[in-house]
């Protein structure tokens, strides 16, 4: 996508030339063009330090894909319309506006918005708008392209990016306002446009109208109403922008084309598929699983480039992380904490030196050779050798990860020890094997007794260079040895071709691997699939009339029976055999394509084979193919499912981020790679959310990343956990997959579910893979073979089975979503008849299990209650339906308080107290109907509060000519000093009533029994904001309530008047120490200064208040009062000399 930059700011952000179209437009190739283009915007940001000015790439992309719809739009227009108009507009603004001056305005545009060509001064403005192209005159375009830039202009949510488009100079210094008036008046004029019927222009500022805050939600009202006129290509770059946006991150990966990826197949087990192979004398259809030893279904395994890999460890730790006996302890630590089991180091041997050297020739001065171009099969001793190796392999093992490596058995380095000992052992001629060929470049042989050149063409890019020239000096005896080669594109031009048609290769590379394998628990190989029989002689030595995979060698072509006679045994078959004999316990992983994974796993017996259709088919959302691929293997043989290697990239492809994203497209298709049956594989920085594809010669990264530590955490929440329930998942014998109904007739083939058990624990998981909603019902499975000796029979079963439900019908259903950890409930009679309904947004996905049933009616209540929806915790949701009554009176109450405090009049004051205090009758009637409350109704509760509220009342009465007694004044005073305290102090009278007299301790205690209820207290925390309270000291004031209720019965002036005994009382009630914030630091508790002082004011005023509503005798209430203040007085003496130490505070008072 691209859009019109104006001149002043590619000036002051340097933007690179190479970036811009002829047109002058700034092109967004993909996802990380618009990251590095933001980069320079940030870069000089006035106040870098202000995250409010940072600018997000999403936005920017979003700024892009608006230029680019809008041009679309205009195209669409026209076609239906008739290019004519395209030449009416502009004879019109001619007419209208005067030649001169349109000219004059489009040539200040063309100046401030220049093309390429312009903007390097080649050519001037006036000669490019004179001229056309492709037929079109300029001057129309560069009219276009002004309407454009107005529209954005006119956009507020672009707004914060306007310095890169700004209208400013046109609007001062052209035409340009009264331009854009005569294209609006033009086109109201014109046919109009879209399914409202509205003139072109008010169609294009559409979306900014209804959302002018956000250019997300524009983007997504366009996807879902521009779709007939911007083409489904657009709309689907549109649905994956507006699925990052729905997140709230700043994060727009761009999700590649479809067609910017290989078609994707099927495999066919059909009978006629194999008898074809049968005729062909290609594949056999015959079952030889390798058996897995207890660990290997536990295996979950993360990819790591070993150079690259210390390289960032480096950095990450700031220090030099040179070996593999280097590698900290706390990043393994890390990668068992977040659930892998084993980890791929590539490129751990020793690499071939021309490797190096021609990667460095090619422009690389950093390259190290490839991984996958070996000298031989030791740890390379730039990565610390074996000792090094062995120290990662034991440290590891403490972990429970174990250790994977590669193996290349298809080829070795092209100056490898193999190539200089038996050169014969490599596909080679006596010639080469075209005239033009010519070997003159640089020597690559680090063995002076033999001479490595490369084919010349290959440093120039002009041939494919199939061989490369060996001469030995010993024998003076010259060969042109293949490179590597699979057919699909270069030879590896690093390499030599091993010649499996000779024995002694084949058993010099099985006695590689089982090296390998008495040092690595899980063997990788590479490009497994081209060491089949049938694809080595498609290569190498294709059947006459069938070549052309290799450049020259169908001149090598042998028959179907001469090549079985010079390779007799699929050489995988031995292979997996011998390491069974010899090196048992080590799980055998084949990259193999081609649709040959499941003859890889169910005939050759690797334990483990490669599933880029996982990848691929997910990633195009081919979702009905892909559930066509797991059908079907389900219904020929389930256990190749088992043995699938699930992931998301490899270090072949684009990054799991490139290709997914990072938002709830990447985690739903991350649930699924961590759920479904097989080897879940991550790949480098796939977690870390890292986009740089690392190439096998890579020393160290080139990008500079660091870890995404909010897309780490995601995987933290959301895919870790799951990870270490891997053994529920990782079979395949209780896999059962559904078709999601819409209704009976139509399957919604977007959504994946499917459930899976061991022993009585099962799982669910649902995911749809498509933006866009989805609705619909499970029940049945997708049929499924079942081995009965030689007879095998397709079953299905029923989701409650499959779930390991009860049979009988009665009770409700529990699960728990692992994802937004929501509990639901469903009534079983509904499970068994028609069985579970799930309403999914785009892209969203749930893991549920922990399954078990309840009984009861309360729980058909809260299935009633609920809805469907799901809860945080069950049995407080349960708790806050019993309180629903009371809650709603108490909302009322709360309600008439908060009035209360906003009331400008003592009319209205007055007015809402009476409605509070009957509202408070009526929550009180609702306390006592509540199960395990006893609240008896009283008289004198009622009285209490009246009492209460009469001297609350007396207090704030501001009639001047009633004479306040002097403790009355300093009550008054105190409260006066604090600007919410006559709101708080009216609250309280209600609140610490709830259930009856304060000075009752059993009502009390139901009182406190309630506030600690969830439900009521996020209530009153609210209801003490819309009073005035400071959101940071509303549960300081609550906890003080807290303790005041529950001693406010204990508050007789004998207990005052030790208060040393009190305090001590005091200090024994939780809410008291939570009032004085108490820590504890080095056996000695301390308490917080503030904190204190809210607690005295507390201790001032509100036993104060209790006690002039209580006492009626004046001689009486001075005593009481007198005492209040003499406590005051020693706390506040023993807070002075305290240090705010609580010992040395109780030692102060008297």
């Amino acid at each position: 996508m691209e859009f019109h930059i104006i001149s002043s700011a590619r000036d002051k952000y340097a933007f690179d030339e190479q970036l811009f179209a002829f047109d002058g437009n700034f092109v967004f190739v993909n996802f990380q063009a618009v990251r590095n283009f933001t980069q320079k915007l940030n870069d000089l940001r006035e106040n870098p330090d202000d995250p409010s000015s940072y600018i997000q790439p999403a936005q920017i992309n979003a700024l892009g894909l608006l230029d680019e719809i809008s041009h679309i739009i205009f195209k669409r227009y026209y076609e239906k319309h008739g290019k004519d108009l395209q030449t009416a507009l502009f004879d019109t603004l001619e007419i209208e506006l005067g030649s001169q001056r349109l000219k004059k305005t489009l040539l200040s545009y063309g100046e401030l918005f220049p093309t390429l060509e312009v903007y390097r001064g080649k050519i001037a403005t006036i000669d490019y708008y004179r001229d056309e192209t492709k037929g079109t005159p300029n001057a129309y375009l560069i009219l276009e392209e002004l309407i454009l830039t107005w529209l954005l202009n006119q956009n507020p949510a672009a707004k914060p990016y306007q310095e890169l488009f700004t209208d400013h100079f046109l609007i001062k210094n052209t035409d340009y306002s009264q331009l854009i008036s005569l294209v609006t008046e033009f086109f109201k004029e014109q046919p109009p446009f879209g399914a409202d019927n509205l003139d072109l222009i008010t169609f294009l500022r559409q979306p900014a109208i209804l959302f002018p805050n956000s250019l997300n939600d524009q983007l997504e009202y366009i996807s879902k109403h521009w779709t007939e006129f911007i083409g489904e290509r657009l709309s689907k770059l549109l649905s994956a922008i507006d699925h990052i946006a729905e997140e709230s991150k700043a994060f727009f990966i761009h999700v590649p084309f479809r067609d910017e990826y290989a078609p994707t197949y099927l495999p066919d087990y059909s009978a006629s598929f194999w008898a074809d192979q049968k005729r062909a004398g290609d594949l056999e259809n015959t079952e030889n699983y390798s058996p897995d030893s207890d660990w290997m279904p536990k295996v979950v395994m993360i990819a790591k480039n070993s150079f690259v890999w210390l390289s960032q460890l480096s950095k990450q730790y700031q220090r030099n992380i040179q070996y593999l006996s280097d590698i900290p302890n706390e990043t393994l630590d890390e990668l068992a904490e977040w659930g892998f089991t084993a980890l791929w180091l590539i490129g751990l041997w020793e690499r071939s030196n021309a490797s190096q050297t021609i990667k460095q020739l090619c422009g690389n001065p950093d390259a190290v050779a490839s991984a996958y171009s070996l000298d031989r099969y030791d740890i390379a001793q730039a990565l610390g050798g074996y000792n090094a190796y062995k120290n990662l392999a034991d440290r590891c093992a403490q972990r429970g990860i174990r250790l994977a490596s590669d193996m290349v058995p298809n080829h070795m380095g092209i100056d490898s020890d193999w190539v200089h000992d038996h050169p014969d052992w490599f596909i080679h001629l006596e010639h080469p094997p075209f005239p033009v060929y010519s070997f003159d470049g640089p020597e690559l042989s680090s063995d002076p007794k033999v001479s490595i050149k490369l084919e010349d063409h290959y440093y120039s890019r002009t041939d494919a260079a199939v061989v490369f020239k060996h001469y030995d000096h010993r024998n003076g005896q010259t060969r042109y040895i293949y490179h590597g080669n699979d057919g699909t594109s270069m030879p590896w031009n690093d390499t030599a071709q091993l010649n499996y048609l000779n024995p002694e290769v084949r058993e010099a590379v099985i006695q590689t691997i089982l090296h390998v394998a008495r040092q690595f628990p899980i063997i990788r190989f590479d490009a497994a699939m081209t060491l089949t029989k049938k694809h080595f002689q498609r290569l190498w030595f294709p059947q006459p009339g069938t070549g052309g995979d290799i450049p020259s060698r169908a001149e090598h072509a042998m028959s179907k029976e001469d090549f079985d006679k010079a390779m007799p045994e699929e050489f995988w078959r031995e292979v997996v055999d011998r390491v069974a004999t010899e090196v048992p316990d080590t799980l055998l992983l084949a990259e193999a394509f081609w649709l040959m994974e499941g003859y890889f796993v169910r005939s050759l017996g690797m334990h483990r084979v490669y599933n880029s259709a996982f990848m691929n088919m997910l990633r195009n959302e081919e979702n009905a193919k892909y559930r066509q691929l797991i059908k079907s293997t389900l219904t020929f043989d389930p256990e190749i499912l088992k043995r699938y290697v699930n992931f998301m990239n490899n270090p072949d492809e684009k990054t799991a981020v490139e290709q997914f994203g990072k938002g709830d497209k990447y985690f739903g298709i991350c649930t699924l790679l961590a759920t479904m049956p097989g080897l879940p594989m991550f790949g480098h920085g796939q977690i870390e959310g890292y986009s740089e594809k690392y190439g096998m010669e890579y020393y160290r990264p080139y990008w500079d990343e660091k870890p995404d530590q909010g897309f780490v955490d995601a995987h933290r929440h959301n895919i870790f956990p799951i990870l270490h329930r891997r053994r529920l998942f990782a079979e395949v014998a209780n896999f059962r997959l559904y078709d999601f109904k819409i209704n009976n007739d139509e399957i919604d083939e977007n959504v994946f579910a499917y459930s899976n058990a061991l022993g009585n624990s099962a799982a669910l998981v649902i995911y749809n893979n498509h933006f866009g909603n989805a609705a619909g019902w499970i029940k049945t499975s997708a049929p499924y073979l079942v081995k009965h000796g030689n007879d095998n029979e397709l079953h299905t079963e029923n989701l409650a089975q499959a779930l390991r439900l009860p049979d009988y019908q009665n009770g409700f259903l529990v699960m728990r979503d692992q994802v937004s950890r929501k509990t639901y409930l469903r009534p079983m009679s509904e499970v068994h008849e028609k069985g579970l309904f799930f309403s999914l947004n785009a892209y969203e996905r749930m893991v549920l299990s922990d399954f078990y049933v309840l009984y009861g009616e309360q729980y058909a209540q809260l299935h009633d209650y609920l809805q469907g929806h799901g809860v945080d915790n069950l049995d407080a949701t349960l708790e806050d339906l019993r309180l629903q009554p009371f809650l709603r009176k108490l909302d009322t109450l709360l309600h008439n308080l908060s009035n209360i405090a906003h009331a400008q009049s003592s009319n209205d004051k007055n007015a809402l107290l009476e409605h509070a205090i009957d509202n408070w009758k009526e929550l009180n009637k609702a306390t006592r109907s509540l199960d395990g409350f006893q609240v008896f109704e009283s008289n004198n509760a009622f009285e209490d509060l009246i009492l209460y509220l009469d001297t609350l009342r007396g207090l704030l009465d501001d009639d001047a000519s009633k004479e306040k007694p002097a403790c009355t004044q300093e009550l008054l005073n105190l409260i006066n000093e604090t600007p919410f305290a006559a709101n708080y102090l009216l609250s309280y009278g209600f609140i610490s009533r709830l259930c009856g007299t304060v000075v009752d301790p059993n009502c009390a205690k139901q009182t406190l029994s309630l506030l600690s209820k969830e439900q009521v207290r996020t209530r009153i925390y609210e209801h003490f904001r819309t009073i005035g309270l400071p959101i940071d000291k509303i549960h300081e004031y609550f906890v003080n309530c807290r303790w005041l209720i529950a001693k406010a019965h204990s508050m007789s002036s004998e207990n005052l008047s030790d208060s040393k005994s009190f305090f001590e009382r005091l200090f024994n009630n939780t809410d008291f120490r939570l009032a004085l914030m108490i820590n504890e630091y080095e056996g000695i508790e301390w308490f917080n200064q503030e904190a204190f002082e809210t607690m005295l004011w507390h201790l001032n005023l509100i036993p104060r208040i209790e006690l002039l509503s209580q006492y009626q005798d004046d001689d009486t209430l001075i005593n009481e009062l007198s005492i209040i203040d003499e406590l005051v007085l020693q706390f506040k003496n023993a807070e002075k000399a305290s240090s705010y130490r609580i010992d040395k505070f109780l030692d102060t008072l008297p």
